[in-house]
């Protein structure tokens, strides 16, 4: 009796490892790839203004491959926020990084702790931004901060203790970064699935490119959005104040509008014995060069290490997602930077290769935002994904299948109120039709002395005092969001459905004001307004 049991003890063990060992021949590699600013108007694959470039054909070969998804959005358009949201799967007030000063505590690293557990071998390589050590990685080789574009410092896991295990590169950082990629994917633990976070620098401002980019588009006049000219009745009175008193204040520019920060100051043109408009061209032309010329780098390393995946025999066993932080005001209503809840910045491009999704080569309109990103990655590795992430794996659309229950609207809010690129606080909602904002204009540090020091000096610039408003789109009727339409009649019972999802969107993912409460007596005085421009 007892060797019978010691027989069947032996083969339930052999069964056991047989099964773990074909779960793990099974599951794809995952390489997750993000670009810092990378709008989608520069990917040739969303078809913008600026496709006709061809600005993206390593991109775009992938594109067609995949599932190109449309209706991507960030729910707080800035580095450290949105990382964060992608490594938690959470919202900012629950993950804690609101700004760019908090750091992700290691305890929230779910994404990386959730691959382990299923077996990956982890590693993150290029920008972090999250400032704590990315502990749960079993390899990191990450910039510090921000990162150099050119022979830019790593802290490397293995090199000692962090923040002092920096080691020295040579080289633009997109060459460096891919380098190093490839390195960790030829000397990586074989015998498990890797799981791969492949992060750029480039193409963020101040769009330092290789040298061998210097003519790329030399001679081309790039395409120019209409608004970067015309503003129609974009906006409201937080922007644009009584009779255009803030045009020069709010959101950094291409022309000479705002007095802070604009490329003709930025670029040298101020004294060039030309028109406001003739100014604003060349700005725009040098602006946007530089950035494409950076993109250009991304998109040619993208070719060398889909050369190295092809060489290696991992193309098909690989899910491959190409994304960016957030989108990127490339001059639309003469606003530079990110920040905005606009269309170009609010929107982030998204494409994913999976070889065994059963729609690729299509474009897809599901409503999905960045807190989506972990718990679609954790369930396309075999995966449950943890009840504390706040958003939802979208791997049913993948397989061809309709999600159920599926967001109609997802949520958004920049807190760090008038810093940096003078825009000020403000949050809403968009679904696939509509747009609601609300500049709530208060800064959620009601203290002047708890403000970093940079952040007072800019803050304390600003003396016209930023008012209060709303403003609403028809993303299909004006998808360039030409005309704010919140005094229009014929929409009120839209918008006052849309602040009622604002309100339940804010209690179920913890992004009420009850911590703050200057801003929520802002929202408590203005939630009922009936005018834009208060």
């Amino acid at each position: 009796m007892l060797h019978r049991v010691i027989f069947f003890i032996i083969v339930a063990r052999a069964c056991l490892g047989i099964c773990l060992a074909q779960k793990k021949a099974s599951q794809p590699n995952i390489l997750y790839i993000m670009s810092d600013d990378h709008t989608s108007q520069a990917v040739g694959a969303y078809g913008g203004r600026l496709a006709p470039l061809n600005p993206t054909p390593n991109i775009d070969a992938l594109a067609s491959e995949g599932v190109v998804f449309d209706n991507t959005f960030c729910t707080n358009s800035i580095c450290c926020p949105s990382r964060a949201t992608i490594i938690t799967g959470q919202y900012s007030q629950t993950n804690g990084v609101i700004d760019l000063d908090q750091g992700l505590s290691v305890e929230k690293q779910y994404l990386p702790m959730e691959m382990k557990k299923l077996g990956y071998s982890t590693a993150i390589i290029g920008k972090w931004h999250l400032h704590n050590e990315p502990v749960n990685f079993d390899y990191y080789k990450v910039l510090p901060g921000q990162g150099k574009y050119h022979d830019p410092v790593f802290r490397e896991k293995g090199k000692g203790q962090w923040p002092n295990n920096t080691v020295n590169t040579s080289g633009h950082s997109s060459d460096v970064i891919t380098d190093i990629s490839i390195d960790y994917l030829e000397h990586r633990d074989k015998t498990k699935p890797f799981f791969l976070m492949h992060h750029f620098k480039a193409p963020h401002d101040f769009f330092e490119y290789a040298d061998r980019y210097e003519n790329y588009l030399s001679d081309v006049i790039i395409p120019e959005p209409a608004s970067l000219y015309e503003q129609g009745e974009f906006g409201g009175k937080t922007l644009h104040g009584d009779q255009g008193s803030l045009n020069s204040v709010v959101g950094t520019s291409v022309s000479a509008r705002h007095h802070g920060r604009n490329y003709i100051k930025t670029f040298g043109y101020e004294d060039a014995d030309l028109s406001f408009d003739e100014k604003t061209h060349l700005a725009y032309q040098h602006y946007l060069k530089a950035y494409l010329r950076c993109v250009k780098g991304v998109d040619d390393n993208l070719g060398r290490l889909f050369g190295y995946l092809k060489k290696e025999g991992l193309w098909e066993n690989t899910i491959i997602i190409y994304t960016a932080d957030q989108g990127m005001m490339l001059g639309e209503h003469d606003l530079q930077d990110k920040r905005w809840m606009y269309e170009e910045s609010l929107r982030m491009p998204f494409i994913v290769r999976d070889p065994s999704s059963k729609i690729n080569g299509t474009h897809n309109d599901l409503l999905i935002n960045n807190t989506d990103f972990a718990p679609t990655m954790i369930s396309l590795a075999g995966g449950k994904v943890p009840a504390k992430m706040q958003g939802r794996s979208f791997q049913r659309t993948l397989r061809g299948k309709t999600e159920k229950d599926w967001r109609t609207a997802t949520y958004y809010r920049y807190w760090m109120h008038m810093i940096h690129h003078w825009v000020p606080a403000h949050f809403g909602v968009r679904t696939q039709r509509y747009k609601l904002i609300f500049y709530y204009s208060e800064h959620y540090l009601d203290d002047q002395a708890q403000k970093p020091f940079y952040w007072k000096m800019q803050y304390d610039s600003v003396t016209e005092e930023i008012p209060v408003s709303w403003e609403f789109y028809d993303l299909e009727k004006d998808p360039k969001e030409m005309n704010n339409r919140y005094d229009d009649p014929a929409y009120q019972e839209i918008i006052s459905k849309l602040k009622e999802e604002i309100l339940a969107q804010r209690a179920k993912y913890n992004e009420t004001d009850e911590h703050y409460p200057e801003i929520q007596k802002v929202i408590d005085e203005h939630w009922d307004d009936q005018k834009a421009v208060n």
